[in-house]
């Protein structure tokens, strides 16, 4: 299983980026597929998810709004476009099988790559 992360990198606050994932190893439209971040000092959290099905999504209250995730099942490719990112936004970026259980997506699979940072300055 590799789901490889890329396109992190300084983005000024209200600007926009794009974030790519490629993943391999597994069959792809089983899985829910989202990204997580961890900020400096705090614990990693799910921002948003989409579902290998239906194309649902979730995304969490911080980047309602402002971030949109979306998925190339033929090429098995997971995108996150940032819109008006904040300074807060400044975090590790990594892609990851993903489910909403009790509210609070998961990593089902349990993989975790190296992440890209993003960098967002005021």
């Amino acid at each position: 299983v590799q789901l490889q992360a890329s396109g992190g990198g300084l983005v000024q606050a209200g600007g926009s980026l794009r974030l790519s994932c490629a993943a391999s190893g597994f069959t792809f439209t089983y899985y829910g597929v989202g990204w997580f971040r961890q900020a400096p000092g705090k614990e990693r959290e799910g921002i948003s998810c989409i579902s290998g099905t239906d194309g649902s999504t979730y995304y969490a209250d911080s980047v309602k709004g402002r971030f949109t995730i979306s998925r190339d099942n033929a090429r098995y490719m997971v995108y996150l476009q940032m819109d008006n990112p904040k300074p807060d936004d400044t975090a590790v970026y990594y892609c990851a099988t993903c489910i909403v259980q009790r509210g609070t997506p998961e990593n089902p699979i349990g993989y975790w790559g190296q992440g890209t940072l993003v960098t967002v300055s005021s």
